[in-house]
């Protein structure tokens, strides 16, 4: 078998359907557009969510609550993942989190949340930490430190 001798599936080729040309193809005049309106102008493409003019559904459904567009988002980590995955006297910043795995997306900064026991002595650079989380870095011998 050579490369000229290839050829497609039977079937799996269909010719295009030529429109426009001429009233015997059986796709002329209008060109499967209809008469008129806005569907047979060239350019034209409704927008998304347009119901035929009848009221889209995005303004049926009633509105409900305040979606707060200034909150500082964080993302969370556990006391309990620090004393897994890192060493005693390990300097943990967003660095060190993202590259062990433990937090994907910085968002607006990390908080460190008192879920879990730490005994190792870390030095702890992140955005936030719970109250809890900071008591329970520093009773470990390690510290606590906020940078923006």
């Amino acid at each position: 078998m050579n490369l000229h001798e290839l050829s497609p599936a039977c079937g799996s080729k269909k010719a295009v359907k030529r429109i426009g040309r001429g009233p015997a193809s059986g796709q002329g005049k209008t060109a499967g557009k209809g008469h008129k309106g806005a569907k047979a102008r060239a350019g034209y493409s409704r927008r998304p969510g347009f119901e035929g003019g009848q009221m889209p559904l995005q303004r049926r459904v009633p509105k409900r609550g305040f979606n707060n567009i200034f909150r500082t988002e964080y993302a969370t980590v556990k006391l309990s993942s620090l004393q897994e995955k890192f060493e005693e006297n390990a300097v943990v910043d967003v660095a060190a989190l993202k590259n062990c795995g433990l937090v994907k997306k910085e968002l607006d900064g990390v908080k460190i949340l008192g879920n879990g026991e730490l005994t190792k002595p870390l030095t702890v650079k992140v955005a936030a930490f719970t109250k809890s989380a900071a008591e329970k870095i520093e009773a470990a011998g390690g510290s606590a430190e906020v940078v923006k």
